[in-house]
C-alpha cells in the first residue's frame, strides 16, 4: 500500500503505465464537482468511480481484496480511514472470488490503520487487504480502477 499527496505523484507513476495518465486527469479535473458516476479514460484498463459512500465503523467494514485491478482511493472532502492487511495474512473468508466484480471479502481485523486526507491517494495493490470507507457521515471520493 503507498500513501501519498497527489502533487508528489511523479515518483509513483513508473510503477505502472497508466498512473500517469490518472494523476494527470485528477490534479487537471475538479473531481468534488464533478458528476458522480464512472468515468472510463482508458476502457477496461483504466477508469474512475466518483462516489458519495455513507462512512462505516472499522467493525462493520470487511476487508476486501482485487486480483486483477489496482484501487486508487481519493477522498475529496473529508478524512477517510483505510485499514490494511497483508493479504497473505487473511485467513477468514467471507466471501468467495468475484471474477466479474475482482474482489473477495474477508473477515479478518486489519493490522493497521492510515487516514488518508483530500489532496492525498492511498493506492492498494493485490497483497494490500483493505477496508476502506471507514469514518462517520458521508464522504465524496474517486476510486480509479487499474488493470494489472
Amino acid at each position: 500500500m503507498i500513501i501519498a499527496n497527489l502533487q508528489d505523484s511523479a515518483r509513483i507513476e513508473s510503477l505502472h503505465p497508466a498512473f500517469k495518465k490518472l494523476f494527470d486527469y485528477l490534479k487537471s479535473h475538479d473531481m468534488l464537482n464533478e458528476p458522480l458516476g464512472k468515468t472510463e479514460l482508458d476502457g477496461k484498463v483504466l477508469y474512475i468511480n466518483n462516489d458519495e459512500p455513507t462512512l462505516r465503523t472499522k467493525e462493520a467494514q470487511a476487508m476486501e481484496v482485487h486480483k486483477d485491478y489496482i484501487d486508487v482511493h481519493i477522498p475529496l472532502n473529508g478524512v477517510e480511514i483505510i485499514g490494511w492487511k497483508a493479504t497473505r495474512n487473511c485467513t477468514d473468508l467471507k466471501q468467495e472470488y468475484d471474477e466479474v466484480k475482482d474482489r473477495m471479502f474477508y473477515n479478518d481485523r486489519p493490522t493497521t490503520y492510515c487516514e488518508v486526507l483530500p489532496g492525498e491517494f492511498c493506492i492498494c495493490f493485490p497483497e494490500d487487504a483493505h477496508a476502506p470507507i471507514i469514518g462517520e457521515g458521508k464522504l465524496r471520493k474517486v476510486v480509479a480502477k487499474v488493470r494489472l
